[in-house]
Protein backbone atom coordinates (compact mmCIF):
# COMPACT_ATOMS: atom_id res chain seq x y z
CA UNK A 1 0.00 0.00 0.00
CA UNK A 2 1.01 3.22 -0.77
CA UNK A 3 2.22 5.97 1.66
CA UNK A 4 2.09 9.27 1.80
CA UNK A 5 3.43 12.74 2.88
CA UNK A 6 2.33 16.03 2.71
CA UNK A 7 4.61 19.08 1.59
CA UNK A 8 3.40 22.86 2.89
CA UNK A 9 6.69 24.38 0.66
CA UNK A 10 7.09 27.96 2.64
CA UNK A 11 5.25 27.22 5.63
CA UNK A 12 7.19 24.32 6.53
CA UNK A 13 10.95 23.83 5.70
CA UNK A 14 10.45 20.99 3.33
CA UNK A 15 10.03 21.93 0.05
CA UNK A 16 9.51 20.39 -3.14
CA UNK A 17 13.04 20.39 -4.36
CA UNK A 18 14.21 18.05 -1.91
CA UNK A 19 11.21 15.88 -1.88
CA UNK A 20 12.09 15.51 -5.62
CA UNK A 21 15.43 14.83 -4.96
CA UNK A 22 14.76 12.50 -2.36
CA UNK A 23 12.40 10.15 -5.78
CA UNK A 24 15.99 9.15 -7.13
CA UNK A 25 16.82 7.15 -4.25
CA UNK A 26 14.94 4.15 -5.30
CA UNK A 27 16.89 1.04 -6.38
CA UNK A 28 17.45 0.00 -10.07
CA UNK A 29 15.34 2.69 -11.64
CA UNK A 30 13.80 2.05 -15.04
CA UNK A 31 11.73 5.34 -15.87
CA UNK A 32 11.76 8.88 -14.91
CA UNK A 33 8.57 11.16 -16.18
CA UNK A 34 8.17 14.18 -15.23
CA UNK A 35 5.45 17.39 -16.14
CA UNK A 36 5.00 20.57 -15.71
CA UNK A 37 3.37 23.79 -16.99
CA UNK A 38 6.87 25.81 -16.94
CA UNK A 39 10.39 25.41 -16.95
CA UNK A 40 13.36 27.86 -16.30
CA UNK A 41 16.79 27.41 -16.18
CA UNK A 42 17.28 27.73 -12.71
CA UNK A 43 14.66 25.19 -11.89
CA UNK A 44 16.16 22.54 -13.85
CA UNK A 45 19.36 23.40 -12.39
CA UNK A 46 18.33 22.49 -8.91
CA UNK A 47 17.54 19.00 -9.90
CA UNK A 48 19.85 18.57 -13.03
CA UNK A 49 22.83 16.67 -11.06
CA UNK A 50 19.53 13.72 -10.16
CA UNK A 51 18.44 13.82 -13.66
CA UNK A 52 21.44 13.35 -15.65
CA UNK A 53 22.49 10.10 -14.70
CA UNK A 54 19.44 8.87 -15.69
CA UNK A 55 18.54 11.04 -19.21
CA UNK A 56 18.52 7.71 -21.20
CA UNK A 57 15.45 6.45 -18.96
CA UNK A 58 13.68 10.34 -18.94
CA UNK A 59 10.74 11.31 -20.79
CA UNK A 60 9.84 15.24 -19.45
CA UNK A 61 6.43 17.24 -20.93
CA UNK A 62 6.44 20.80 -20.52
CA UNK A 63 4.30 23.87 -21.53
CA UNK A 64 5.08 26.50 -24.08
CA UNK A 65 3.21 29.43 -24.88
CA UNK A 66 2.55 30.95 -21.37
CA UNK A 67 4.72 33.84 -21.28
CA UNK A 68 6.79 31.66 -18.44
CA UNK A 69 8.85 28.82 -19.74
CA UNK A 70 11.96 29.79 -20.92
CA UNK A 71 14.19 28.93 -23.81
CA UNK A 72 17.52 29.04 -21.68
CA UNK A 73 15.28 26.06 -19.51
CA UNK A 74 14.33 23.74 -22.20
CA UNK A 75 18.01 24.12 -23.95
CA UNK A 76 19.60 23.20 -20.24
CA UNK A 77 16.25 20.23 -19.58
CA UNK A 78 17.13 19.28 -23.61
CA UNK A 79 20.89 19.18 -23.39
CA UNK A 80 20.70 16.56 -20.50
CA UNK A 81 20.05 13.78 -23.49
CA UNK A 82 16.29 12.69 -22.36
CA UNK A 83 13.24 13.08 -24.70
CA UNK A 84 11.42 16.36 -24.42
CA UNK A 85 8.24 17.00 -25.27
CA UNK A 86 6.52 20.96 -25.42
CA UNK A 87 3.38 20.94 -25.14
CA UNK A 88 1.79 24.18 -27.12
CA UNK A 89 -2.17 24.63 -26.70
CA UNK A 90 -2.19 27.09 -29.44
CA UNK A 91 -4.07 29.19 -27.12
CA UNK A 92 -3.10 31.70 -24.78
CA UNK A 93 -6.46 30.87 -22.47
CA UNK A 94 -5.82 27.01 -21.97
CA UNK A 95 -2.41 26.34 -20.22
CA UNK A 96 -1.11 22.55 -19.90
CA UNK A 97 -0.97 22.52 -16.02
CA UNK A 98 -0.50 19.26 -14.99
CA UNK A 99 2.63 18.97 -12.76
CA UNK A 100 4.18 16.17 -11.50
CA UNK A 101 7.40 13.96 -11.13
CA UNK A 102 7.48 10.05 -11.22
CA UNK A 103 10.56 7.64 -10.90
CA UNK A 104 10.10 3.92 -11.25
CA UNK A 105 12.45 1.23 -9.96
CA UNK A 106 12.25 -2.34 -9.90
CA UNK A 107 10.16 -2.86 -6.95
CA UNK A 108 9.23 0.90 -5.84
CA UNK A 109 8.22 4.24 -7.21
CA UNK A 110 7.82 7.60 -6.04
CA UNK A 111 5.70 10.36 -7.11
CA UNK A 112 5.66 14.01 -6.27
CA UNK A 113 2.46 15.62 -7.50
CA UNK A 114 0.68 19.17 -6.43
CA UNK A 115 1.07 22.62 -7.63
CA UNK A 116 5.57 22.63 -8.10
CA UNK A 117 6.39 23.41 -11.11
CA UNK A 118 10.55 23.28 -12.55
CA UNK A 119 11.20 26.52 -11.36
CA UNK A 120 12.88 28.34 -8.54
CA UNK A 121 9.75 29.13 -7.02
CA UNK A 122 7.85 25.92 -7.87
CA UNK A 123 11.24 24.00 -6.17
CA UNK A 124 12.28 26.19 -3.13
CA UNK A 125 10.58 29.87 -3.62
CA UNK A 126 7.29 30.24 -3.77
CA UNK A 127 4.31 28.63 -1.37
CA UNK A 128 3.44 25.27 -2.73
CA UNK A 129 1.30 22.16 -2.10
CA UNK A 130 2.38 18.55 -2.93
CA UNK A 131 2.09 14.88 -2.05
CA UNK A 132 4.86 12.48 -2.00
CA UNK A 133 3.79 9.38 -1.92
CA UNK A 134 5.86 5.96 -2.33
CA UNK A 135 4.21 3.20 -4.45
CA UNK A 136 4.67 -0.60 -3.91
CA UNK A 137 5.12 -2.10 -7.12
CA UNK A 138 4.16 -5.71 -5.57
CA UNK A 139 1.10 -4.07 -4.19
CA UNK A 140 -1.43 -4.73 -7.50
CA UNK A 141 -3.22 -1.40 -6.78
CA UNK A 142 -0.08 0.57 -6.34
CA UNK A 143 1.03 -0.71 -9.51
CA UNK A 144 -1.83 -0.17 -11.68
CA UNK A 145 -1.87 3.70 -10.66
CA UNK A 146 1.91 3.93 -11.34
CA UNK A 147 1.32 1.96 -14.67
CA UNK A 148 -1.84 4.59 -15.31
CA UNK A 149 0.19 7.64 -14.74
CA UNK A 150 2.97 6.28 -17.09
CA UNK A 151 0.17 5.16 -19.87
CA UNK A 152 -1.91 8.89 -20.14
CA UNK A 153 0.94 10.66 -20.86
CA UNK A 154 2.81 7.86 -23.29
CA UNK A 155 -0.35 8.34 -25.49
CA UNK A 156 -0.41 12.12 -25.74
CA UNK A 157 2.05 12.72 -28.54
CA UNK A 158 0.31 10.26 -30.98
CA UNK A 159 -3.31 11.91 -29.75
CA UNK A 160 -2.61 15.21 -30.27
CA UNK A 161 0.68 15.82 -32.91
CA UNK A 162 0.03 19.15 -33.81
CA UNK A 163 -0.02 20.47 -29.70
CA UNK A 164 2.58 17.71 -28.32
CA UNK A 165 6.27 18.38 -30.20
CA UNK A 166 8.80 16.36 -29.52
CA UNK A 167 12.01 18.85 -29.58
CA UNK A 168 15.12 16.71 -31.37
CA UNK A 169 17.41 19.49 -32.17
CA UNK A 170 18.30 22.95 -29.91
CA UNK A 171 16.86 24.82 -33.60
CA UNK A 172 13.07 24.22 -32.42
CA UNK A 173 13.78 26.15 -29.45
CA UNK A 174 16.04 28.89 -31.21
CA UNK A 175 12.58 29.30 -33.48
CA UNK A 176 9.91 28.95 -30.53
CA UNK A 177 12.07 31.52 -28.75
CA UNK A 178 11.98 34.04 -31.88
CA UNK A 179 8.09 33.30 -32.64
CA UNK A 180 7.46 33.86 -28.88
CA UNK A 181 6.19 30.22 -27.72
CA UNK A 182 9.28 30.97 -25.30
CA UNK A 183 10.47 33.60 -23.21
CA UNK A 184 14.33 34.80 -22.64
CA UNK A 185 14.66 34.62 -19.03
CA UNK A 186 17.08 37.98 -19.18
CA UNK A 187 14.17 39.90 -21.35
CA UNK A 188 11.33 39.41 -18.78
CA UNK A 189 9.78 42.22 -17.47
CA UNK A 190 9.18 42.57 -13.65
CA UNK A 191 5.45 41.07 -12.68
CA UNK A 192 3.06 43.75 -14.05
CA UNK A 193 1.46 46.12 -11.44
CA UNK A 194 -2.25 44.88 -11.06
CA UNK A 195 -2.95 48.18 -10.02
CA UNK A 196 -1.50 52.12 -9.34
CA UNK A 197 -0.29 53.15 -6.15
CA UNK A 198 -1.57 56.66 -4.96
CA UNK A 199 0.37 58.84 -2.28
CA UNK A 200 4.00 57.61 -1.36
CA UNK A 201 3.26 53.74 -0.01
CA UNK A 202 3.22 54.62 3.35
CA UNK A 203 -0.59 52.99 4.03
CA UNK A 204 1.03 49.72 2.19
CA UNK A 205 2.62 48.45 5.58
CA UNK A 206 2.35 44.90 4.26
CA UNK A 207 5.68 43.38 5.09
CA UNK A 208 7.18 40.40 3.19
CA UNK A 209 6.51 37.15 4.50
CA UNK A 210 8.74 35.41 6.32
CA UNK A 211 8.77 31.85 5.20
CA UNK A 212 10.38 28.73 6.88
CA UNK A 213 12.59 28.12 3.42
CA UNK A 214 15.77 29.98 2.48
CA UNK A 215 14.72 32.12 -0.82
CA UNK A 216 17.34 31.19 -4.03
CA UNK A 217 17.89 33.77 -6.28
CA UNK A 218 18.23 32.79 -10.44
CA UNK A 219 21.93 33.43 -11.85
CA UNK A 220 22.33 37.33 -13.75
CA UNK A 221 24.45 37.53 -16.88
CA UNK A 222 25.51 40.59 -18.33
CA UNK A 223 23.53 43.32 -20.21
CA UNK A 224 25.42 44.48 -23.26
CA UNK A 225 26.23 47.95 -23.64
CA UNK A 226 23.65 49.62 -25.62
CA UNK A 227 24.79 52.87 -27.86
CA UNK A 228 27.52 54.32 -26.15
CA UNK A 229 27.61 57.93 -26.45
CA UNK A 230 30.79 60.69 -24.83
CA UNK A 231 30.38 62.56 -22.22
CA UNK A 232 27.84 65.43 -22.95
CA UNK A 233 26.82 63.90 -26.47
CA UNK A 234 23.43 65.06 -27.37
CA UNK A 235 21.47 61.10 -27.57
CA UNK A 236 19.66 60.15 -30.91
CA UNK A 237 16.25 59.76 -30.35
CA UNK A 238 15.50 55.93 -29.29
CA UNK A 239 12.95 54.34 -31.77
CA UNK A 240 9.26 54.03 -30.94
CA UNK A 241 8.59 51.15 -29.05
CA UNK A 242 5.84 48.57 -30.28
CA UNK A 243 4.55 47.98 -27.08
CA UNK A 244 6.25 50.14 -24.16
CA UNK A 245 7.85 47.97 -21.61
CA UNK A 246 7.46 44.74 -23.11
CA UNK A 247 11.67 44.46 -24.04
CA UNK A 248 13.20 44.78 -20.65
CA UNK A 249 16.03 42.95 -19.53
CA UNK A 250 17.03 42.24 -16.02
CA UNK A 251 20.13 44.04 -16.03
CA UNK A 252 21.10 44.20 -12.31
CA UNK A 253 19.67 42.78 -8.84
CA UNK A 254 20.94 44.08 -5.29
CA UNK A 255 21.50 41.97 -1.95
CA UNK A 256 18.95 42.52 0.80
CA UNK A 257 18.50 45.93 1.10
CA UNK A 258 19.21 47.76 4.24
CA UNK A 259 18.23 50.74 5.84
CA UNK A 260 20.71 52.92 4.47
CA UNK A 261 20.06 51.37 0.90
CA UNK A 262 16.45 53.03 1.12
CA UNK A 263 17.71 55.89 2.76
CA UNK A 264 16.00 55.10 6.59
CA UNK A 265 18.19 56.67 9.38
CA UNK A 266 18.74 54.21 12.14
CA UNK A 267 18.73 57.55 14.36
CA UNK A 268 18.20 61.44 15.15
CA UNK A 269 21.90 61.28 14.72
CA UNK A 270 22.34 59.68 11.52
CA UNK A 271 22.47 61.25 7.93
CA UNK A 272 20.33 60.65 5.20
CA UNK A 273 22.81 59.97 2.07
CA UNK A 274 19.75 60.53 -0.24
CA UNK A 275 21.26 57.20 -2.67
CA UNK A 276 21.72 53.74 -2.92
CA UNK A 277 25.06 52.58 -4.40
CA UNK A 278 24.78 50.02 -7.08
CA UNK A 279 27.44 47.61 -6.32
CA UNK A 280 28.09 43.66 -7.36
CA UNK A 281 24.95 42.89 -5.94
CA UNK A 282 24.35 39.61 -7.98
CA UNK A 283 26.23 40.05 -10.63
CA UNK A 284 28.33 37.52 -12.15
CA UNK A 285 31.58 36.78 -10.64
CA UNK A 286 33.59 38.07 -14.15
CA UNK A 287 31.38 41.20 -14.43
CA UNK A 288 33.57 43.94 -13.16
CA UNK A 289 30.82 46.12 -10.84
CA UNK A 290 33.43 49.44 -10.99
CA UNK A 291 33.09 50.01 -15.05
CA UNK A 292 29.88 47.62 -15.67
CA UNK A 293 26.86 50.65 -14.83
CA UNK A 294 28.57 53.35 -16.70
CA UNK A 295 30.18 51.31 -19.35
CA UNK A 296 27.22 48.82 -20.66
CA UNK A 297 24.05 49.56 -18.28
CA UNK A 298 23.43 53.77 -18.80
CA UNK A 299 25.65 54.38 -21.85
CA UNK A 300 22.81 55.54 -23.81
CA UNK A 301 22.39 58.55 -21.92
CA UNK A 302 24.06 61.91 -22.50
CA UNK A 303 26.32 62.40 -19.25
CA UNK A 304 28.43 64.96 -18.59
CA UNK A 305 30.73 65.88 -16.10
CA UNK A 306 29.18 66.76 -12.39
CA UNK A 307 33.24 67.67 -11.06
CA UNK A 308 36.42 66.15 -11.86
CA UNK A 309 35.94 62.86 -10.93
CA UNK A 310 32.28 62.64 -11.30
CA UNK A 311 30.17 61.78 -14.47
CA UNK A 312 26.42 62.53 -14.21
CA UNK A 313 23.26 61.61 -16.38
CA UNK A 314 19.52 61.42 -15.78
CA UNK A 315 17.11 58.38 -16.73
CA UNK A 316 13.42 58.09 -16.20
CA UNK A 317 12.66 55.13 -13.88
CA UNK A 318 9.54 53.58 -13.65
CA UNK A 319 8.89 52.86 -9.90
CA UNK A 320 7.35 49.14 -8.17
CA UNK A 321 6.97 48.25 -5.08
CA UNK A 322 5.41 44.97 -4.34
CA UNK A 323 3.65 44.54 -7.15
CA UNK A 324 2.40 48.23 -7.38
CA UNK A 325 3.47 50.84 -9.69
CA UNK A 326 4.07 54.59 -8.76
CA UNK A 327 4.86 55.85 -11.64
CA UNK A 328 7.60 57.32 -13.80
CA UNK A 329 10.04 59.70 -12.19
CA UNK A 330 13.88 61.52 -13.83
CA UNK A 331 16.50 60.31 -11.27
CA UNK A 332 19.87 61.08 -11.20
CA UNK A 333 22.69 59.04 -11.65
CA UNK A 334 26.56 59.09 -10.37
CA UNK A 335 29.18 57.36 -11.57
CA UNK A 336 33.05 58.10 -9.87
CA UNK A 337 35.31 57.75 -13.05
CA UNK A 338 38.86 57.47 -10.79
CA UNK A 339 40.80 54.18 -11.11
CA UNK A 340 43.33 55.26 -8.73
CA UNK A 341 41.01 56.02 -5.54
CA UNK A 342 41.06 53.89 -2.13
CA UNK A 343 37.35 53.10 -3.06
CA UNK A 344 38.20 51.63 -6.88
CA UNK A 345 41.29 49.57 -5.85
CA UNK A 346 39.09 47.83 -2.76
CA UNK A 347 36.44 46.62 -5.58
CA UNK A 348 33.73 49.18 -4.24
CA UNK A 349 31.09 50.73 -5.55
CA UNK A 350 32.03 53.58 -7.69
CA UNK A 351 28.09 54.00 -9.26
CA UNK A 352 25.46 55.65 -7.62
CA UNK A 353 21.58 56.34 -8.25
CA UNK A 354 20.02 59.12 -6.36
CA UNK A 355 16.74 58.55 -4.98
CA UNK A 356 15.84 62.38 -5.58
CA UNK A 357 11.44 62.31 -5.56
CA UNK A 358 11.71 58.78 -5.00
CA UNK A 359 12.74 59.03 -1.50
CA UNK A 360 9.73 59.31 0.53
CA UNK A 361 8.26 55.68 -1.46
CA UNK A 362 11.11 53.62 -0.49
CA UNK A 363 12.15 54.73 3.30
CA UNK A 364 9.60 52.20 4.46
CA UNK A 365 10.65 49.71 6.96
CA UNK A 366 8.39 47.01 5.52
CA UNK A 367 11.04 47.36 2.75
CA UNK A 368 14.01 46.09 4.59
CA UNK A 369 15.54 42.97 3.81
CA UNK A 370 13.98 42.76 -0.12
CA UNK A 371 15.56 43.36 -3.11
CA UNK A 372 15.74 46.23 -5.22
CA UNK A 373 15.87 44.76 -9.33
CA UNK A 374 16.70 46.74 -12.46
CA UNK A 375 15.29 46.40 -15.69
CA UNK A 376 16.37 48.20 -19.44
CA UNK A 377 13.64 48.61 -21.54
CA UNK A 378 15.71 47.52 -24.74
CA UNK A 379 13.20 49.29 -26.88
CA UNK A 380 14.17 52.76 -24.81
CA UNK A 381 17.78 52.16 -23.87
CA UNK A 382 16.77 55.77 -22.04
CA UNK A 383 14.09 54.08 -19.83
CA UNK A 384 14.54 51.70 -16.68
CA UNK A 385 12.15 50.12 -14.00
CA UNK A 386 13.45 49.98 -10.47
CA UNK A 387 11.66 47.16 -8.63
CA UNK A 388 11.71 46.40 -4.79
CA UNK A 389 10.29 43.15 -3.99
Amino acid sequence: MASKEFILQGFTARTHGDAIRELFEVADIQRVVLSVAFISDSGVHQIEPRLKPYAKVLTAYGGIRNDISSHQGLVRLFGLGGTLYAVDTGARSVVFHPKLYLVRGAKVARLVIGSANLTLGGLNNNIEAGLLIEFDLSDVDDKKVVAAIEKELDVLPAEYPDHILKVTKSSQLDEWLAAGRLVDEMALPPPRPSSRGSGTGAGDSVPRIKLKVQPLRRPLRKAKAAGKKQPGAKLAKAPAPIAPGVDLELVWESTPLTRRDLNIPDGANTNKTGSINLDKGLLPEDVDHRHYFRDDVFTALAWSARTAAVDEAYAKFQLVLKGISYGEFDLAIRHTTSTTSRTYLQHNAMFRLSWGATAAYVAHDDLIGRTLALYRDNADPTKFVLEID
